[in-house]
């Protein structure tokens, strides 16, 4: 493959178009075996992105590795500028504006908090099996973490390290109130769908489809990462495909992943399920939003309690 671990591509070099240099090859590759060998006959030492690459079983640091930037590209100097590394540690730690089906930054109508508002707490809470907070508080679970949603303040909160500590997340707002207000008795019901057995499925067609391709891009040939960010995010494993997980977006929402590794032979390929009861609870737009916000919050390669979008 023409980019190396560190992310260069080498079919943009001209020493590579005269045969003058060969590509290192993503760090879990024969091609970086090979060029590891070389360096250590020719320099005496190998690149060591390379070797870390290849010890940490990473393809392609910039895309793979929750340490990038690291100190080895840090102490330059080369492949990168000390700008370009300090931009990618800056955006980063950012998180990316989620938007809502039209493109838009999703805003919380203020007629949805004073629904919240007037309906019966204790009736609420057990429909979305939340617990209440007194003294008109919800403890609503997410990914398996603790928010509290407070209905008099109308703010959302996320438990960390003992503390309430203020959150500004509009999507998961509007998602959780979109959840709380509609969720109904049934309960789940432990059966599969895919996005084209609901009842709304020409709904995820075009801009609407589910984020997909970018998962398989980066778990595609990694399922010990997806594996990782799955289990951090409470996920429960499944006996189907190569690798599958149950994950609880909220309690009566769970979504279901599961990876076929591929090969030479196949490409990678990703099933997106649900719970046949996710109908009596979220519209498609609802069931669109949140699907994406856990896929992205899988991307991102979350750390400890940082599930929030």
């Amino acid at each position: 493959m023409p980019t190396g671990a560190c992310g260069i591509n080498c079919d943009t070099c001209r020493l590579s178009l005269l045969a003058i240099c060969s590509t290192c090859g993503p760090g879990k590759s024969l091609e970086a075996q090979k060029k590891v060998a070389a360096q250590l006959r020719i320099l005496g030492a190998p690149c060591p992105m390379l070797a870390c690459a290849i010890e940490n079983r990473v393809d392609y640091c910039p895309r793979d590795c929750d340490r990038f930037p690291c100190d080895q590209f840090k102490a330059g100097p080369y492949p990168f500028s000390q700008g370009y590394l300090n931009m990618q540690e800056r955006r980063r730690r950012e998180r990316p504006t989620a938007k809502i089906p039209c493109g838009d930054v999703p805003k919380v109508p203020s007629e949805y908090w004073e629904d919240l508002k007037r309906r019966d707490l204790n009736v609420l809470c057990g429909n979305a099996l939340a617990r209440t907070y007194p003294p008109d508080g919800i403890r609503l679970s997410f990914l398996g973490k603790e928010l509290l949603i407070d209905r008099k303040h109308r703010r959302l909160f996320r438990l960390s390290g003992g503390h309430w500590d203020d959150i500004d997340a509009p999507l998961l707002e509007l998602l959780c109130l979109v959840y709380l207000l509609n969720v109904g008795p049934e309960p789940v019901c432990d059966e599969m769908i895919s996005v084209h057995e609901l009842k709304e499925a020409l709904f995820f067609q075009g801009p609407h489809e589910l984020k997909v391709r970018p998962l398989l891009e980066r778990y595609g040939n990694d399922l010990d990462s997806f594996k990782s960010v799955a289990q951090r995010l409470g996920g429960e494993v499944l006996d189907l495909a190569d690798v599958a997980y149950k994950v609880w977006a909220f309690p009566k929402v769970p979504i279901y992943y599961l990876f076929w590794e591929g090969d030479q032979e196949f490409e990678p390929r990703l099933s997106i399920l649900f719970d046949r009861s996710i109908e009596h609870h979220l519209s498609a737009d609802a069931i669109w939003g949140l699907t994406n916000l856990v896929s992205d919050t899988m991307l991102r390669g979350i750390k400890g309690n940082d599930v929030v979008a």
